[in-house]
This record gives structure tokens, C-alpha cells and sequence, in this order.
């Protein structure tokens, strides 16, 4: 409301993401490169495991498993840095541990003494890899999560000047979830706050339930002290839950005590802190505890009270409801329930992505590419029902493969010889064999996500994904398009991002333990129950939802030790006393219990298929459900085919659900062009080939961003210092070959038909920005802003963009210049639409006036100057506005890509999903 047009320089980000851009502008002030990669922890596995001989393990390196303790070092180090320790601290907590052992061995050389010279060897050993860690980083030019906070503070404490550049730029700082900062977050809030400290955080540490990724609950119960004058706001008031869960969730939580703020921040002479919870609706909540006999009857009876209340109620759907597990593995009977019971549903996981049909199928194309003679590999292809092989004709192949000692590639290669299929058999392996060939022909050539894109459509694998029903398409799309995201991240990070590395990589993935990062989006599949584990629950919220497996060492579960524990004289954070992971535990089911809205169910089981019976778990204990209060196993709990057959059938999506709540551009004009083409490229987010145009503009786009960022810094500290440069009649920030370097620096070579084709691009590329730089020459703009994004409002809907350029004019106003790759247009040709946009955005959201719009087409020198006037920005305003609300009603259900007009002279849409 205070922004009524929108927004500019307002950063709403995590904290990995703050400072990874704050390194990218100023990492050269610190050493870092500007153009480090970020690594996942499984690419620092993997970065160790490449590199195994430059560390001195002993302890840490069984000989039977080499590779065991690589995980637990790369957490240690992770944990390391969310304490601010550094490598050097750890090497002199080691070096004083190492004199302090060597002392005492000239004593004398009792078990103790001996154990202490022990220890101090291993703190030296974890001190050396960390600093080898540290150092293969920086020689990759790679940067881990943890380097991103500590470089951030490391920049801020050294370059006051750069500190003070954002102290200004932010006035003002809101932390959300505090209650999940680490220590080293908190000392950046502190650091960029002072001295003005116009700081909100917002938190519950009741919620703090990510210890696991290093938050420290003690930072919202040290708030208080750090800022005594800080004004406190209890939000009491709930709009999500019925009063009876509330009181339910309060009392259990108490048990907590006195490690909660409730107790802590309870001072002589000050008010009462309250957390008790208040509801601001009138709903007769429901909660209450189920137990049976088996986990079989626990998921029969979680499964009918769903249909019983799905059917109960006409408003009802299927997204009201939430299974919630402790651990991804609890969810498979659940999920296996629901299927037989013809229940929509999604099981959205965090890890197993490697585990999914469509990925395994890729998975398996690419090792056979690498290695014609991995048989298994071979046997899922030819087994795949999108090449209807029938199972006989498979049969005779491995057969023959095993009876000559051929692999099954070698036993493929004599069909119609040596070996007899049927018809189709014959024609399908023909096929086949002709695909694999010519995929090895372009995986020597190509990247790998070339070789996949080839795979999908020449295989028909994606026309047939498309194909299967809503639900499955949709949940498949998902997967693809984040293992092309594990892919375009690999591409970044490997000089010869070939389908041998890649295979290599994934291999080494595997043996890690990795299963597959998924991208988790609760609003995928919105008509369907959602199973999930509670820690992906948080912050959601649901109609009805089910607790299960409420079981002792299910939930809470055992706590477990770190593998490598911080040595304590290293621990900055203050750890509340207690049993801390008996409070974490409750302080997850707290979460678990708030996220349902009228009905609330906690489950368990007996028997779950062990020598011994399960007792119930605690929590439902300190809920106060006994065994008198717990319901029993009675006939109507039972799933019956009746109920099942009862279920009202959902058949469609509601792609309503699924629309962003931001839009570009690029977005409005696909849809005027192709509602198709949107649907795919937008809603279903499928993964498409890209083009050797786009790799070309990016680099030019971010070549001439940092060309005239550097331009405008140096022009800034010359005026600042004008006896500088005295002498000098023209003056020229950034020189010809150091905007070649840095074309060379930002240049993409994706895509390219081949290597001699990148090469000749790159060289127009360097004329173009030589024929630019000339232009210059006759007189430097007054650059004031490159890559400028902005948030525009347009009535419901919000428009996003980023304008290239913005120059203030001899005369005082302002000029909005847009780089364009490719054929030059005429005024008359070229679409006004999107620099138009961008003059509204600048004149209504930034308060500019905007008297001239150029587009600059860099291969040919040419423009185009234009600037819209009242009626034309009125007018597409309008538009604007009509095609988001078609946008936003559009039946895309309807959509059937045999009809769609627009593509049938189009190649490259025609092939978007299949040729």
C-alpha cells in the first residue's frame, strides 16, 4: 500500500543470496574472482572425492572405504563456517592442542597422555583438510554456502567503504524466521544494521526446527540483550487454526520450558510475555489421536477418514488434506494406499529425483551413450513402453547375449542376422539401434543437455510424457525440468561439459549417496492430497492433517551425534541446557500440529513389522491422549471398496493454481503469439534446447553491464579526484581492449552448431563491440544505471523487468536504451511494446521523466529512437491489462497442440514438445 506503483532497490532475498550478489560486485576487493561458482554440498563431495590424494587423511580414510567420512568432513566444514571458524582457527587450536601433548609426553606416557596426543593428531587432520578444502575452492573459483556469509563479512570488516555503501543504501532491515539464522547471519544483520539499528526481526522460537542446516535457536533468545531498546510485538492473534488445536499445540510446547522465550525474557517489573495463541475464527476444530493394531491399519484408517471426509462435504478437495512424515521413508505406504484407492496425490520429496522413471530412463540412455556395453542400461531402454518391444522379442535378445557372451549392444547388432524378432520387434530394434548411433555421434560433438533434448524428441519419450494423464504430466515436467537445472550446473562448471563427464560425475554422485535434489513447489498438482515430511510442511498450511507414525524412535526420533563434532573451545553460539534434541523434536511437532486448520489427526500403529511392538510415542502422551482417550480399531474404520468407489473422481488441474504471481514481458508475448507455447514454456516449465542467439546476446548484454559499471566508477572517482587526470582533454573511463576482455571474460559458448560457427560468432561479436566503443568516442553518455529491475503494479497483477540502460540527457530528462542481437528493424517494424513498458515502469515507479526510447541493435550500429506519449502508453496499458486477465482465466486444459494454427510453419515451436 505504500508503494502504490510498484518498487526499485527493494531487496527481498535469503541470505546466501544477498551475499552471493554483494560478492559479485565486490569479490575483487577481497581476492575473489567475480565469476565463482556455487557449490552444493554434493559437488563439494565430489570436489574432495577428485582430489582425495591432496589430503593427509589417516584417520578420517579407512582403508576398506576411502570415501566414508568425505560427507561428515564436508558438514564439519559447513558447520565450521556457521560458526566463524576459519581454517586458520582450527589450525591453531591445533597447534596448541599438538604443544600441549608433546609437553606432557617428556612426563611421562599414561593412557590419558596418550589419548590427548591422540586427539591432538586428529584435530591436525581435520584442520589440514579443512585448509586444503579451502584452498581447492579457491582454485576452482568455487565458493560453498558458508564462504558466501563469511566472505560477505570478511568484505564488510575490511572495506569499510563498501560497508558503509550499503549502511546507506538500506536504511532499513527486516529479518523473517529469525529463529533459523545461524550465528554467522546474525553477526551480518548486525554488522550492516549499526549504527542505526532500524532492525525488525520477526521469529518464534518455537518454530526453530533447522538445526540440521546450522540455525541457532539462541539467536532469538540473545536478541533481547543485544538490543535492549528494541520494542517488542507478541503476535497473538491466529487467522489459520481453530482454537482447540492452538490450546492443543500450546500446552505440548510448554514442556519446553525454560529454554523458550516465555521464561527467558520474563524480567522483574515487565510485562508478562505471552505465546499463547488466540484464534480469529469461530471454527469447531477437531483433534484427536488414532491408534491401531499395525501400521497397515494406521494407513487403511488415515486413508478412509480422508474419503469419509472428502466426501462429507461438496467444498471439500483434495488439496485440503496433508499427510505429514517425520522421514521420506514412512511415506511409501501412504503412497501406495492412495494409488490402490484411486486418491489424487504427490508425495513432494526433497531428494530422489535419481529414483524417478523419467530420470532413470535419461539415466540410462547416457551410460549406454558412454559405454555401449553396459547390458542393464540397454535392457531398461528396450524395455521402455514408448518403443513397444514386446517382452519375448527382449527375452530372445538376452538370450542370444548370454549364450555367444556378447553384451546385449552386441546381441542388438546382430538382429536380422543371427538373431530372428518379430515384425515389429525387428523394425522397433532397427530403430533403436539407429538412435543410440546417432546420439553417439552428437554426444562427440555436443553438451549433454543437447544429447538429452535429441533423445527426448527423436525417441518420441517426450510426446509421450505430454501424453499421459494431467497428474503425471505435470509431476514429470517437474522432474525434467530440474535435472536440466542439475545439468545447466554441471555445463557452468566443466570446461568439456560432454556426455563422459557427465556420466562420470553422476557415477561419483551415486557412490555418494545422492539421490537427486527435487525442487519443491507445494502448489504443484494443487488437486491432490500432499504427503510430505514436516520440515517441508513448515510455513504451510491445510484444511485437515494427518500425523503419522507417531511411534517411540519414529517421532521424536533417536538423536543422533555429528559424525565430527566441533571441538567446544570453538563454539561461539551459546546452546540452551536440556536435552536440546528432545526440544527440537517437540519443537517439529509443534510445527506439524499448527499447520492444520480445522482437523487435526496424530496416528500410530502397533506393529510395523519388527521383532517387537511399538510403543506410542511420548508426544501423544504429553498431549495428554492416554490409552482410554486414544480412538480404537472399529468396522467403520476400515477401507472398503465401497468407500473407494464412493471417492468423487478429480480429472483436471486447476492451471489457475499454478500461475505466477509475477509477470514479464517475454511471458504477455508468448501468450499473444501462442497460448500453447505459454502453457509449456511458462505453466508446465518444459525444458527446450536453447540457442546459440541467446548464449550470443547474454554475453554481450553482460559484457556492456560491466563495461559501463566500471565505466561510471571510475568516472565517479576521477571527479572526485579531478587533479588525477590533469592534462588529460578527453577522457576515456574504460578502454577499447579492456571491453574486449571483457567480452572474453562474460562470453557463452552453449549451443553452437560447432566450434568453428562459435568461433565466427565470437569474432562479429568483437567487431560489433569495436564498432561500438567508436561511437563512444564522439562522446560518453551520462550513463546513470545498467541492468535496472523493477516491480510495476497494473491494477491485480504485478510486472517485472529489467531495463538495460538508463542515461540522463543534456537537458535534465531521461533516455531508456535496449540491447538487440540479430537483424536490425525499422521503427515501423520494431515492437514499441516492451521499451514502452519500460517507460511507464521508469516514469511511474522510479519518477524519471522518460523523453526518449532507443533500441541498439549491436551487430549492425543501428537504432531506433522513439518515445511513447500519453494515448500509446494508455493503450498499452490496456492491453497489458486484458491479456493478463485471459492469462489468468484461460482454460489451459483445453488446450490441444494438433490445433494450434500458429506452429504448423513453425519449426522450432513445432519441436518445443515433439516433432
Amino acid at each position: 500500500r505504500a508503494l502504490p506503483y510498484g518498487y526499485t532497490d527493494l531487496w527481498v532475498s535469503t541470505f546466501h543470496s544477498f551475499c552471493q550478489k554483494i560478492l559479485q560486485r565486490h569479490g575483487l576487493d577481497i581476492g575473489l574472482t567475480s565469476d565463482f561458482q556455487l557449490v552444493s554440498e554434493t559437488e563439494a563431495w565430489l570436489l574432495i572425492r577428485q582430489n582425495l590424494d591432496k589430503f593427509n587423511l589417516n584417520y578420517y580414510k579407512p582403508l576398506g572405504n576411502p570415501t566414508k567420512f568425505i560427507h561428515a568432513l564436508v558438514r564439519h566444514f559447513s558447520r565450521a563456517k556457521d560458526e566463524l571458524v576459519s581454517a586458520e582457527d582450527y589450525l591453531q587450536l591445533a597447534d596448541k592442542k599438538q604443544t600441549h601433548a608433546t609437553k606432557a609426553k617428556r612426563k611421562k606416557n599414561n593412557e590419558a597422555e596418550v589419548a590427548d596426543r591422540q586427539e591432538a593428531e586428529r584435530l591436525r587432520e581435520i584442520a589440514e583438510a579443512f585448509r586444503v578444502y579451502q584452498q581447492l575452492l579457491l582454485d576452482n573459483e568455487f565458493l560453498d554456502y558458508g564462504d558466501l556469509i563469511n566472505y560477505t563479512l570478511r568484505l564488510f570488516q575490511t572495506r569499510p567503504k563498501i560497508l558503509q555503501l550499503y549502511r546507506q543504501q538500506f536504511k532499513y532491515l527486516l529479518v523473517d524466521e529469525f529463529q533459523d539464522t545461524n550465528l554467522a547471519q546474525y553477526e551480518l544483520v548486525k554488522l550492516l544494521a549499526a549504527p542505526d539499528n532500524n532492525l525488525t526481526v520477526v521469529g518464534d522460537d518455537d518454530q526453530s526446527i533447522y538445526k540440521f542446516r546450522g540455525a541457532s535457536v539462541a539467536n532469538i533468545l540473545e536478541f533481547k540483550k543485544d538490543f535492549p531498546d528494541a520494542e517488542e510485538i507478541y503476535l497473538q492473534k491466529n487467522y489459520r487454526s481453530g482454537q482447540k488445536i492452538l490450546d492443543l499445540a500450546y500446552n505440548f510446547i510448554q514442556l519446553n520450558n525454560p529454554e523458550r522465550l516465555e521464561v527467558k525474557l520474563q524480567l522483574p517489573g515487565q510485562k508478562k510475555l505471552s505465546k499463547k495463541l488466540v484464534a480469529e475464527n469461530d471454527i469447531e476444530a477437531v483433534a484427536d489421536c488414532f491408534s491401531g493394531a499395525s501400521l497397515e491399519e494406521e494407513v487403511k484408517w488415515v486413508v478412509a477418514k480422508i474419503i469419509d471426509l472428502f466426501n462429507a462435504s461438496p467444498d471439500t478437495q483434495w488439496h485440503d488434506f496433508a499427510i505429514l512424515v517425520r522421514s521420506n521413508e514412512s511415506a511409501k505406504p501412504f503412497q501406495s494406499l492412495l494409488q490402490v484407492s484411486q486418491v489424487p496425490h504427490f508425495f513432494l520429496a526433497s531428494q530422489g529425483l535419481y529414483r524417478q522413471p523419467v530420470i532413470k530412463d535419461i539415466m540410462a540412455v547416457l551410460t549406454l551413450l558412454d559405454d555401449y556395453h553396459e547390458s542393464p542400461a540397454l535392457w531398461r531402454v528396450l524395455n521402455m513402453p514408448l518403443f513397444g518391444m514386446d517382452e519375448n522379442d527382449n527375452i530372445q535378445l538376452s538370450h542370444m547375449a548370454s549364450r555367444k557372451s556378447w553384451s546385449l549392444y552386441e546381441a542388438l547388432t546382430h538382429v536380422g542376422k543371427d538373431i530372428k524378432l518379430s515384425a515389429t520387434g525387428l523394425k522397433q530394434a532397427r530403430f533403436i539401434l539407429e538412435l543410440l548411433q546417432k546420439l553417439t555421434k552428437l554426444s562427440r560433438e555436443q553438451s549433454v543437455w543437447t544429447v538429452i533434448d535429441a533423445w527426448l524428441r527423436e525417441s518420441g519419450a517426450l510426446a509421450a510424457l505430454d501424453k499421459a494423464d494431467e497428474f503425471s504430466r505435470l509431476e514429470n515436467f517437474n522432474y525434467l525440468n530440474t535435472f536440466y537445472k542439475k545439468v545447466k550446473s554441471f555445463t557452468d562448471r566443466q570446461s568439456e561439459p560432454n556426455v563422459k563427464n557427465f556420466v562420470a560425475e553422476l557415477k561419483y554422485e551415486l557412490e555418494s549417496g545422492e539421490e537427486g535434489a527435487i525442487d519443491f513447489d507445494p502448489s504443484l498438482g494443487p488437486e491432490t492430497v500432499k504427503i510430505m515430511t514436516v520440515h517441508s510442511a513448515k510455513g504451510l498450511e491445510f484444511k485437515y492433517v494427518f500425523v503419522v507414525n507417531l511411534v517411540d524412535q519414529r517421532f521424536p526420533s533417536v538423536g543422533r551425534r555429528e559424525p565430527i563434532e566441533l571441538p567446544p573451545e570453538l563454539i561461539k553460539e551459546i546452546v540452551p541446557e536440556g536435552d536440546f534434541h528432545l526440544q527440537e523434536e517437540r519443537r517439529l511437532f509443534y510445527v506439524a500440529m499448527t499447520r492444520a486448520k480445522e482437523g487435526l489427526w496424530l496416528t500410530a500403529g502397533e506393529d510395523y513389522g519388527g521383532k517387537r511392538k511399538k510403543k506410542p510415542s511420548r508426544f501423544l502422551t504429553e498431549c495428554g491422549f492416554t490409552a482410554s482417550t486414544i480412538s480404537l480399531t472399529g468396522p467403520e474404520n476400515f477401507l472398503t471398496l465401497e468407500r473407494i468407489s464412493a471417492a468423487k473422481k478429480v480429472t483436471k488441474i486447476n492451471y489457475q493454481n499454478l500461475m505466477p504471481r509475477y509477470f514479464s514481458f517475454s511471458q504477455i508475448s508468448a501468450f499473444q503469439t501462442c497460448p500453447w507455447l505459454y502453457f509449456y514454456q511458462y505453466v508446465l516449465k518444459v525444458p527446450t534446447k536453447g540457442k546459440h542467439q541467446f548464449s550470443y546476446g547474454q554475453s554481450l548484454h553482460e559484457a556492456l553491464r560491466r563495461f559501463f559499471s566500471l565505466a561510471t566508477e571510475r568516472t565517479a572517482a576521477r571527479e572526485g579526484n579531478p587533479h588525477g587526470t590533469k592534462g588529460v582533454e578527453t577522457f576515456s573511463p574504460v578502454t577499447e581492449e579492456e571491453l574486449l576482455t571483457l567480452l572474453d571474460e562474460c562470453w557463452i559458448d552453449d549451443w553452437y552448431e560447432r566450434k568453428s560457427h562459435e568461433v565466427a560468432r565470437r569474432k562479429v561479436a568483437r567487431q560489433a563491440l569495436s564498432v561500438f566503443y567508436s561511437t563512444l568516442q564522439s562522446g560518453w553518455p551520462a550513463v546513470c544505471a545498467v541492468e535496472k529491475d523493477f516491480s510495476y503494479k497494473l491494477g491485480d497483477f504485478t510486472l517485472r523487468g529489467r531495463i538495460d540502460r538508463i542515461d540522463k540527457l543534456p537537458d535534465g530528462s531521461y533516455g531508456i536504451v535496449d540491447y538487440k542481437t540479430g537483424e536490425s528493424k525499422t521503427e515501423a517494424e520494431a515492437d514499441q511494446g516492451q521499451l514502452l513498458l519500460y517507460q511507464i515502469a521508469a516514469t511511474e515507479v522510479y519518477n524519471l521523466p522518460i523523453t526518449r526510447l532507443t533500441y541498439y541493435y549491436i551487430d549492425s550500429g543501428d537504432t531506433v529512437t522513439f518515445c511513447g506519449t500519453p494515448a500509446e502508453l494508455i493503450k498499452l496499458k490496456n492491453k497489458l491489462t486484458e491479456t493478463l486477465q485471459q492469462i489468468t482465466s484461460y482454460d489451459f486444459s483445453q488446450i490441444n497442440s494438433h490445433s494450434c494454427h500458429f506452429c504448423k510453419n513453425n519449426r522450432d515451436i513445432r519441436d518445443f514438445i515433439a516433432k
